[in-house]
């Protein structure tokens, strides 16, 4: 999901593997993004989501060159709510993968138009975590003043 753009590409795919996570970084990188400096990934903590995914999908050479392009940002554990991906997610999962589907041809088919009417239609996520739920919420991992 891209915030900025309000646009989000979703894959389908019966299993999550290290390679199947990899081979979507060159189309995000070379097709997506392929004028950006720098490319943000904000991902949970799955073991698939390092750059040693991509070292075992590609030769060195390419793995290296996508990775330049990636700064990697992990949510903390039981974390997933700070991640408007997984809030995205959330919403498909209401609005479209809430029945039965038969078959992956038919969940990737429905997720397909789900999210080109939600591209068409520029719908943003309505993440409403402020600074001071921040300070309310992780208030553990805020440094604390001593009483002198």
């Amino acid at each position: 999901y891209a915030p900025f753009e309000n646009w989000r590409r979703v894959d389908v795919a019966e299993n999550h593997t290290a390679r199947q996570w990899a081979e979507g970084v060159p189309r995000l990188v070379q097709e997506d993004y392929p004028h950006a400096q720098r490319i943000t990934l904000v991902m949970d903590n799955l073991n698939t989501h390092t750059g040693a995914s991509l070292y075992k999908a590609f030769p060195p050479a390419l793995a290296r060159a996508l990775l330049d392009k990636l700064e990697f940002v992990y949510t903390p554990k039981h974390g997933s709510w700070l991640n408007m991906a997984e809030c995205e997610f959330s919403v498909l999962t209401r609005q479209c993968l809430d029945r039965r589907l038969p078959d992956i041809n038919t969940v990737t088919s429905e997720v397909t138009a789900w999210t080109r009417t939600r591209n068409q239609s520029k719908k943003p996520v309505n993440w409403r975590f402020t600074t001071n739920d921040a300070r309310i919420k992780l208030k553990h991992l805020y440094p604390k003043l001593l009483d002198f």
